[in-house]
């Protein structure tokens, strides 16, 4: 269900396509990425002394890639390891025997127009995108809402039944009294850091002990057992969030505070072309590297195979070791896996990060995720229903084991592609012992329930595709999400980009990816923090960014993130 609250501080009459997005700006860290980029100064530059230098980048996903994109254009030398192919969680595949444009999303699939640094490399790319079929959204053909063995057919949120409208009322209201809602969305888009940080000090300080559950029981609005259970399963924006009840109520005001969750957009063809085709470009303005070049011929078509080692040798030098036994000494690392790699399939020196790293990186809490894809013939769900003219089949969300079933449509009578279920958590770990053909057939017998005179079976033209996060061995999750108490751990990641304060022998190895971000779950985090990882080496080798276009680093010192006490 779709919340109101995201367009609740614009000034009236002022149309939604003027508008400007909410960007991924703050809370923790209101610093300007697109801005940052968009300069014509660039990211920066370091001496020409240090030009060719190898710098060694750890995992080949959207991180890591852009990453070793914007290393390269400083006239460093990326040297990308990658233990599986391009694009980590930003993966998209085929069905064996279907045409090859017919493709299924295993990751990351809809994307926030406030996600703004995503979208600079996106349109640098030339990708084309659509919008995503969310429930309830305006070019979603319908929705249907089913609980509790009711279904509920809507259009439009009234269409519905009078307690979603209490239960959307209820979550905007919480939303004010709770977090400041429209005072932070303002703030963040009036680029006003020191705003954002006044009142984000004072949620993180209140805030961070409690679970998103226990924010909505504590909210007045939010009495009704039965509107805390309804809002669990269809929740707001893009389904039902009682998945993310124990989780830290801060990472969901991230979410609604940038509308995250809001006016998402696909990329046609599947999102991996961003990181595949960052990896072929060649840079119309690079230093030091002839025109021409691009990561994939620096490193002769193919990055290096999976690190198994790594550890501080003389000179505070990283060393690495890959899957092909090469040894390989750097003056600076960026590690843009899944943090987990660091505890089971690298080993690694304890000398690698502080302690108190360390310890932040062993409680990073992971989400399961899991999807299952199938193709089918055409469009069928837009065939209307002879008896009620319905739509046959809707975007549908249910409290039912595939919870959130997505149509996605490729044109009239063209074969079309249908994301059968999409779940989290507890919901993922049911699917997790059964083979791609088994949860197709609980899926379909479940959606049998909800559609009993649709056969969808008869129009699937190739076998179903699945993934669960948590099985896949270089990633054991979809993606971090901060439990309560988790602020401090998240802080020592995020800012471990700056290094002036650590001990010299633990500098030079810099951490970046999508659960190092504060908005872990989103490719906007990935990419914040991989320009982070850049302003860190450049600056761990003597270089500087433009006056005029000061980095992340530059300004730290004024837009930190809240410190809470150790003690």
């Amino acid at each position: 269900m779709t919340s109101t609250v995201p367009t609740a501080v614009h000034e009236a009459g002022e149309p939604a396509a003027d508008r400007p997005p909410v960007t991924m700006f703050g809370p923790d860290f209101p610093y300007a990425y697109d801005d940052y980029l968009a300069h014509p100064a660039g990211l920066g530059s370091v001496p020409a002394t240090e030009h060719g230098t190898e710098v060694a980048v750890i995992g080949g996903g959207l991180s890591g890639v852009v990453a070793a994109y914007e290393l390269m254009k400083m006239g460093l030398r990326p040297v990308v390891h990658e233990a599986d192919r391009i694009g980590g969680r930003l993966r998209t595949v085929g069905f064996d025997g279907c045409d090859e444009d017919l493709t299924a999303e295993m990751g990351a699939m809809r994307f926030p127009p406030s996600s703004t640094a995503f979208w600079h490399y996106a349109d640098l790319v030339g990708l084309e995108t659509e919008p995503f079929p969310n429930p309830l959204a305006p070019d979603t053909p319908s929705t249907v809402v089913d609980l509790k063995g009711e279904s509920h057919y809507a259009r439009t949120l009234e269409d519905l039944p009078e307690v979603f409208r209490q239960v959307m009322e209820a979550w905007n209201a919480s939303l004010e009294g709770g977090a400041r809602f429209s005072e932070m969305q303002q703030a963040i888009r009036e680029r006003d850091a020191q705003r954002v940080r006044e009142i984000w000090a004072e949620l993180v300080e209140k805030l961070d002990h409690q679970t998103f559950y226990g924010f909505l029981c504590e909210s007045p609005a939010f009495k009704s057992f039965r509107h805390r259970e309804i809002f669990g399963q269809v929740g707001f924006g893009t389904g039902g969030w009682d998945t993310d009840f124990p989780n830290s109520i801060l990472e969901i005001l991230r979410v609604v505070y940038t509308g995250a969750d809001d006016d998402h957009r696909g990329i046609v063809g599947g999102s991996q072309q961003l990181p595949l085709r960052l990896w072929e470009r060649e840079p119309g303005k690079l230093v030091h590297w002839p025109q021409g070049t691009s990561l994939s011929s620096l490193h002769g078509g193919a990055p290096r195979p999976a690190v198994t080692r790594l550890h501080r040798t003389a000179g505070n030098r990283v060393t690495v070791t890959d899957a092909s036994g090469d040894i390989r000494t750097y003056r600076a690392a960026v590690f843009t896996a899944q943090s987990w790699m660091l505890l089971s399939k690298i080993e690694c020196d304890e000398s690698l990060f502080p302690a108190d790293h360390w310890t932040a990186i062993e409680r990073t809490h992971y989400m399961q995720s899991s999807k299952l894809f199938v193709p089918v013939d055409r469009p069928f769900w837009k065939d209307p229903d002879p008896e009620t003219g319905r739509d046959t089949m809707s975007m549908t969300l249910t409290d039912r084991m595939t919870r959130g079933t997505y149509l996605l449509d490729n044109g009239p009578d063209r074969p079309a592609v249908i994301c059968l279920s999409y779940t989290w958590c507890d919901d993922s770990s049911k699917w997790l012992p059964l083979s791609a053909k088994e949860r197709m057939d609980v899926m379909l017998a479940s959606l049998r329930e909800i559609y009993p005179k649709v056969d969808i079976r008869r129009h699937v033209i190739g076998n179903p595709v699945t993934v669960s996060w948590e099985a896949e061995p270089y990633f054991m999750g979809a993606f971090k999400a901060n439990l309560p108490g988790h602020y401090r751990y998240q802080r020592r990641l995020f800012t471990h980009f700056v290094q002036d304060r650590l001990p010299e022998d633990r500098r030079g190895l810099f951490l970046a990816g999508d659960d190092i971000s504060w908005t872990a779950g989103w490719a906007e985090g990935a990419v914040q923090t991989a320009l982070n990882a850049v302003w860190g080496v450049m600056h761990h080798l003597g270089g500087s960014t433009d006056p005029s276009n000061p980095g992340p680093g530059d300004v730290y010192d004024t837009i930190a993130p809240v410190e809470l006490p150790e003690d």
